[in-house]
């Protein structure tokens, strides 16, 4: 896929002016949902100020959106960018990804550990 521009309309939980919000079709949890811009954009930091501001209001109506259906203990929030970081599509996406009590063995150091080693300190 090289963008998101072509995604299903049954598929968009909210659309907004700058963004609109789905379901990872390869969630990594119950509930793991995206974030995507309106408008092709690469990355974060393609983004405008206008929109990395209401970029924080999508998150927050992501997390209500989440919350409707499950029951998470925990977040994490993550934007790849550029290849190098793991970013495969390249069009902005923000990943709101539930954590739940019990779904990794020791979850110390969060989002330190997409890179091996790096999460323990």
């Amino acid at each position: 896929m090289k963008n998101f521009l072509e995604i299903e309309k049954e598929r968009i939980l909210f659309k907004g002016e700058h963004f609109f919000i789905i379901r990872d079709a390869f969630p990594v949890s119950p509930g793991h949902s995206l974030i995507i811009s309106n408008d092709l954009k690469s990355d974060y930091f393609d983004l405008t100020l206008g929109e990395r501001k209401n970029l924080d209001e999508l998150i927050v109506i992501a997390k209500n959106l989440i919350e409707n259906e499950f029951k998470p203990d925990g977040y994490n929030i993550g934007m790849n960018c550029g290849e190098t970081a793991g970013q495969t599509v390249f069009h902005f996406h923000c990943h709101l990804i539930p954590r739940y009590q019990g779904d990794m063995e020791n979850p110390r150091g969060g989002v330190r550990n997409c890179i091996k080693g790096k999460g323990d300190y």
